[in-house]
């Protein structure tokens, strides 16, 4: 359930769906208020009012069938909105969202829940009006009192991200049984009226008598083309087709959600890969370059049973990288953080490791023109001169770069740097120990929720091992990394800060000060820098497309001469294998897989589940 990362530009882009003001709601001489079908973050919604359906499905895909996927780890809840327990991924089918966004679009929102959005011509307030039709799968209506109780619960129990994400808004109203409006604290964060319309609509009077900040057992009510089918917790979970989903003829549905999903979890991504071949699980994506070069060539890929496939994505790639977390003193110092980029050598794991499918990552919105290059122009220098005696001169007079070895694994350069920055920091060598003022080596720990990052990491203990230096690998599953990295009881640790085109109230949750204490936020560096939250707030309050580009590369500067993370590698595809069992729109989509588009093609299935109940 991470955030969309979505922004609002301007109301003059948009494309307005047809409609007026309603009578009496405009003062004489004020300009109306702007009524649409639906939303774009920058210029205009890609399609038109009235569209069929998006343009990547199959709008007469039949419904029906299963698609088994594995996951990794455990679940002991259905509620993915608190900090308290851990919920599968896939629960959030269970309940529809106010608008529904494109997979072939940089940013959107199109009428889903919602009938009409309309925005304040001075952009103090958002309103959705709700779909008659609308129903929970209990047949009550969806209603304006449900919206309104939805926000306000998330914000109030739900994990400290709500609070941070909504937290430009004042309050949320209720006028009437469908139509409620969402009154903005400013009329500069013009990125929440799509943040508020990814807002999962839940059914008061289903958790009237729950307690919301408690872990759910019981299969929750929504409104949205799935429900909890047959369960075994911690192991298997299935999601329903609803057979009669209020919304299946709307356009923002068609095509969409065609066969029931039952997903099988496992401790060990080794054990899943098996599963895979075995025929147990129909869908695989890969993430792992050597398990993509040398582990799909087994019979059934041979005989044509199992399909694999680069899907090219165009999506920004975010940051992938080892976190240091600030709050402990290993990681206070800028230098010594430094020196843990210096050290590490992505030339060697790129070719040793990746088979050379990687590319560095120097940049936090990597993939984008929000990504800094060069010297900072113009525009970046009027948002950084104020704070010069606050950032590192390099903000200023250098080109952030990462070292670049000679994929040895013996190139002594950067470790030679390492050196001097560690020494430079207080440290010293003493009987081949790192070791402060009072004689305690440098010591830390890694880490990992899995077992196919330990590759990744413990080359990197082995080359701080070289400066004298203590690292660790320690390896947890999934909830208990969740509630440790929640607890931000860590020192280092793996994480993807993830990106879209139009940055924007996202970035509070990952470096704002105020989410750098509260309990399950993304801020696991714990940055808390008073110039770093005055380059998000111009990010967020950005009026055009430049400023916003301008406010983002200035912050990556800022966020990378900080040196919180050591930069990884990422990939612009999707490496994805699958049993040849679904169908699919053949046409390029933006995020390289609308996985919710495919089917479950009887003729095919029938083949491939002949031929695997055989020996493959």
């Amino acid at each position: 359930m991470r955030r969309r990362d979505l922004l609002l530009t301007g109301l003059a882009g948009f494309a307005w769906g047809a409609g007026r003001a309603r009578a009496g709601e405009t003062p004489a001489g004020a300009a109306p208020p702007l009524r649409t079908y639906g939303l774009a973050a920058v210029g205009r919604p890609k399609l038109p009012e009235g569209f069929p359906h998006f343009p990547y499905v199959n709008p007469a895909a039949p419904k029906g069938g299963e698609m088994a996927l594995a996951s990794l780890g455990s679940f002991d809840s259905f509620n993915p909105f608190i900090v308290r327990g851990t919920a599968p991924a896939s629960v959030g089918r269970v309940w529809d969202t106010l608008l529904s966004e494109s997979a072939d679009e940089p940013e959107s929102g199109y009428a889903h829940l919602a009938a009409v959005i309309e925005l304040g011509a001075d952009h103090s307030y958002v309103a959705f009006e709700l779909r008659p039709e609308a129903r929970f799968h209990d047949g009550t209506p969806v209603t304006a009192s449900d919206v309104v109780w939805t926000f306000d619960t998330l914000r109030a129990k739900g994990r400290p991200y709500y609070q941070q994400y909504y937290s430009g808004v004042d309050k949320a109203v209720e006028e009437g049984d469908r139509r409620v409006v969402f009154h903005f604290k400013t009329k500069t964060n013009r990125e929440l009226p799509l943040i508020l319309g990814e807002l999962p609509v839940l059914p008061k009077h289903w958790w009237q008598g729950r307690d919301f900040a408690a872990p759910l057992t019981d299969p929750p009510l929504g409104s949205g083309p799935y429900r909890i089918g047959k369960t075994d917790f911690g192991r298997t979970l299935t999601m329903e087709l609803v057979p009669d989903y209020w919304g299946r003829d709307l356009a923002t549905s068609k095509g969409l959600n065609n066969f029931n999903i039952r997903t099988e979890y496992f401790r060990d991504s080794t054990v899943a890969l098996q599963a895979f071949k075995a025929g147990q699980v129909d869908y695989r994506e890969e993430n792992i370059s050597k398990v993509w070069a040398t582990e799909y060539e087994f019979p059934a890929v041979k005989r044509g049973l199992v399909k694999k496939r680069n899907f090219p994505s165009s999506l920004p790639t975010g940051m992938q990288c080892f976190a240091m977390n600030t709050r402990r003193p290993v990681f206070a110092n800028r230098a010594v953080r430094q020196a843990m980029a210096e050290v590490f050598d992505f030339q060697w794991e790129n070719k040793n490791l990746f088979y050379g499918a990687y590319t560095r990552t120097t940049s936090f919105f990597s993939n984008s023109d929000c990504a800094s290059s060069g010297l900072p122009g113009p525009g970046e220098l009027k948002l950084l001169e104020p704070f010069r005696d606050r950032l590192p001169a390099e903000v200023f007079d250098r080109e952030f770069t990462l070292p670049v070895t000679d994929g040895s694994g013996n190139d002594r350069s950067g470790l030679k740097r390492a050196l001097q920055l560690l020494l430079g920091a207080g440290l010293q060598v003493k009987d081949r120990r790192m070791v402060d003022a009072s004689g305690n080596q440098m010591a830390f720990t890694i880490l990992l929720e899995e077992p196919s990052f330990e590759r990744v990491a413990l080359p990197y203990v082995q080359w701080l091992g070289r400066l004298g230096i203590k690292a660790d690998v320690r390896t947890v599953d999934p909830s208990e990394y969740q509630h440790l990295t929640d607890a931000f009881d860590f020192d280092m640790t793996i994480f993807t800060y993830g990106e879209s085109e139009d940055p924007g109230n996202e970035l509070w949750d990952y470096w704002g000060s105020a989410s750098a204490k509260q309990i399950g936020s993304d801020n696991l560096a714990g940055v808390a820098d008073p110039v770093v939250d005055a380059l998000i707030a111009k990010v967020v309050a950005a009026n055009t497309r430049e400023e916003l580009v301008t406010a983002a590369r200035a912050l990556d500067r800022v966020l990378l001469w900080g040196w919180y993370v050591v930069p990884q590698w990422h990939l612009q595809s999707v490496r994805v294998a699958w049993w040849n069992r679904f169908g699919f729109n053949d046409v390029p989509v933006r995020s390289g897989v609308a996985f919710n588009s495919w089917w479950v093609d009887r003729q095919l299935a029938d083949a491939t589940d002949a031929a695997r109940r055989g020996p493959l």
